[in-house]
Parts: C-alpha cells; sequence; structure tokens
C-alpha cells in the first residue's frame, strides 16, 4: 500500500502557492515540493491532491490511501461531486486517477499528521520568495 499526504499552501486567498507531496511505502519514499502559482487554499488542495495521484500512478496501480488535511477535498471526493465549478475540473481529474486505481481511499486527517507534507508546501512558498 502507498500513503499519500497532500497539502497546499497559499500566501493570501488568492495568492502565491505551492504544494507538498509526501508518498511512503512498499519501499518508495517520495517528497515532492512545487511553486504552483496564484490560487485560493482550496484549488490549492485539489491540485496538489492531483499531483499526489500522478506521482502515485507511477509508482503502484494497486493500493492508495492519501490523506489530506482539507476536509473540502476529502467530502468532494467521497461524494465524487463538489457545487464550486472552480474545483469541479481539478475534481473531476483526480476522479478519474483514482478510478485507475484497484484500490483507492482519502481520509481526512488533522494537520498535526500532515505535518510532512505541509513542510514541503511551505518550501515551496519559500523557495519562491527566493527567487
Amino acid at each position: 500500500m502507498l500513503e499519500v499526504y497532500i497539502d497546499g499552501a497559499s500566501a493570501g486567498n488568492p495568492g502565491p502557492s505551492g504544494i507538498g507531496i509526501y508518498i511512503k511505502g512498499e519501499g518508495h519514499q517520495l517528497r515532492l515540493s512545487e511553486y504552483v502559482g496564484i490560487y485560493d487554499n482550496h484549488t490549492t488542495e485539489f491540485i496538489a491532491l492531483v499531483r499526489g495521484l500522478e506521482e502515485a500512478r507511477k509508482l503502484s496501480k494497486e493500493f492508495i490511501s492519501v490523506r489530506s488535511d482539507s476536509q473540502v477535498v476529502v467530502a468532494a471526493v467521497e461524494k465524487r461531486y463538489i457545487k464550486n465549478p472552480v474545483y469541479k475540473e481539478f475534481l473531476d481529474q483526480a476522479l478519474e486517477i483514482a478510478d485507475t486505481f484497484d484500490f483507492f481511499f482519502i481520509k481526512w486527517v488533522k494537520s498535526n499528521s500532515n505535518l510532512t507534507a505541509d513542510q514541503l508546501a511551505r518550501q515551496a512558498l519559500q523557495r519562491k520568495k527566493d527567487s
């Protein structure tokens, strides 16, 4: 099983945004920190989900468990629906990828259980500020 921890960070809402992805399991350990542009915080979380699933798909097509501290993202994936059209495009992309795994789960976790992904997202913002 791969555990995929995702997080987004925005300096403003909207504002400069970064994502953090931490994948572990099946002999893998991947850390990804990317600046993604100017977005609101929810969009940034959805971008992290899509990127996390893309990276996980490169490593396994079997059992994927995503962990996020975004209740909006987790609820949208579980319901396979989101009202706001701004996020629908990202949700559709995520569901398309999620459906390629043999088993896919998503779980909401408290922020203190998602520290690695959070630090990676913040690092992306810091690198952008420093450049």
